[in-house]
């Protein structure tokens, strides 16, 4: 009896450990050697701590991978329904732009150094074109800075084709080719300026759908020219495929563009 009354405190020692210790004594072996006070060894059993003899679920890690798995299979489901959603959106809204007959015909202008610009020397490129003029104080300024902003962009990116941006002169009276030449060096050197006559220019102004008209003149002789604001977007086909407006922001428009080239399948061949 002295035996088992010794023993006793030093079971209910180990019992009483909270959970996380027991797990520790439960790596002990399956019979361990203990002492009594009186130095008598006594063996005892540790099945009681380590749980043998219980049934046992699925681990942990093997549920979480489950659950991991199931829910990636959810998420790449509704990712895809949404990027075909996505491009079916793209595509009413190219079909619907192009209906409106934007940018329909050719045009026939002067780049910044005067050679000789149609619409058919584009063919086979991505075209941002923006409308302005030089003397243009704030708005043409910012949105040609968005343009290259959205070009460099679209250039950090090796597997995209290039794009090749482009700016009109609405003000060919005092943007000649010169003055286009120095202004458009500010900005990108693949920047491309186009000017003409007074009759080339309204041609391809009104192809484009843009509004421009010059204001009075001041004492020095100077005007501001009010005129739409917006970049098109132009397919290798030459075909007008989207516009964008002052709201947008670069990071906005590259993405436009990037879902426009994925989604994009000539009608020329």
């Amino acid at each position: 009896m002295l035996k088992h009354r010794s023993i006793r405190p030093v079971l209910l020692l180990l019992l009483a450990q909270p959970p996380k210790a027991q797990r520790g004594f439960s790596q002990l072996k399956a019979s361990a050697l203990l002492r009594t006070p009186g130095g008598e060894a006594l063996h005892v059993r540790c099945r009681l701590l380590s749980g043998q003899g219980q049934p046992r679920g699925p681990g942990l890690r093997t549920r979480l991978l489950v659950t991991a798995l199931f829910g990636a299979g959810l998420g790449g489901a509704w990712l895809a329904m949404r990027a075909e959603k996505e491009r079916e959106q793209q595509r009413r809204r190219t079909e619907a732009l192009r209906q409106a007959s934007v940018g329909q015909g050719d045009f026939s202008l002067l780049d910044h150094r005067g050679q000789a610009r149609c619409k058919a020397d584009f063919r086979g490129q991505w075209v941002l074109m923006y409308f302005g003029f030089t003397h243009c104080p704030d708005i043409c300024p910012d949105e040609l800075e968005k343009l290259v902003q959205v070009v460099r962009q679209l250039e950090a990116q090796p597997n995209l084709p290039p794009v090749q941006p482009i700016f009109i002169t609405v003000d060919p009276a005092r943007d000649d080719v010169a003055a286009m030449a120095r202004y458009v060096q500010d900005f990108h050197p693949r920047l491309l300026g186009l000017t003409g006559s007074a009759e080339q220019v309204a041609q391809v102004s009104h192809s484009y759908r843009v509004y421009y008209n010059a204001g009075p003149k001041d004492e020095d002789q100077d005007y501001i020219v009010d005129h739409s604001i917006a970049i098109y977007l132009l397919n290798p086909d030459g075909l007008f495929t989207d516009y964008y407006g002052r709201a947008r922001s670069a990071e906005q428009i590259a993405d436009s563009v990037r879902r426009h080239m994925a989604a994009f399948r000539s009608v020329l061949h």
